[in-house]
């Protein structure tokens, strides 16, 4: 292990790797899930204002929740995918530098999945908002403004694609341990193939 006078580098070496992947796969549901309901807030609050004076409109823009309730839903998949890169490493290993970089690199998928998703959800949230606004005024602007709904609910999408990009080289140390303990048993000489 590295030493170094810095705190900061102490925290970050000393910390387990388990810590920060568990910190990472709450963030990405935690952050996402707030933005969600951030973006359902905003949205819904509007539309129930608007649809007050216009009721036609309620049906057709709970599209702009059902964005919003989208971006929850990309933050718990990630979620699940992030989870499934946990693996057991031996006591000794732990401190490993693959295992940091493991640690590391779901923690980060985490956090730019979470902050991707609490943005897209303030996006679609203010976007559905003008949506149900204008609809209720003039029914034509509907499927324009949606357009542009759509566009900000790929956001989180790019959030969810970089996170797992960033999550894929996550591998643990035991693995290679294992695959290579693995191939060396399947592999028998040939003077003991034949034996008894």
């Amino acid at each position: 292990m590295v030493t170094s006078s810095s705190s900061w580098a102490r925290a970050l070496l000393q910390i387990s790797p388990y810590t920060f992947s568990a910190i990472g796969i709450a963030i990405s549901i935690g952050v996402s899930v707030l933005g969600a309901a951030w973006g359902i807030y905003i949205t819904g609050s509007s539309l129930i204002g608007a649809a007050i004076k216009t009721p036609r409109i309620t049906s057709k823009n709970l599209i702009s929740v059902i964005f919003c309730e989208a971006v929850a839903i990309y933050g718990v998949i990630v979620a699940i995918i992030l989870h499934t890169k946990l693996d057991s490493v031996p006591l000794s290993k732990i401190y490993d530098p693959e295992s940091l970089r493991a640690g590391y690199a779901i923690f980060a998928s985490g956090i730019i999945v979470g902050f991707a998703n609490l943005v897209c959800g303030l996006c679609v949230g203010i976007t559905g908002s003008s949506c149900a606004l204008s609809d209720a005024q003039n029914s034509t602007l509907f499927v324009k403004i949606l357009v542009i709904e759509i566009f900000g609910s790929a956001l989180g999408l790019f959030g969810v694609i970089e996170g797992i990009i960033m999550s894929a080289e996550a591998t643990w140390p035991m693995k290679s341990i294992i695959l290579c303990s693995l191939c060396s048993s399947t592999e028998k000489p040939k003077s003991q193939k034949y034996s008894t």
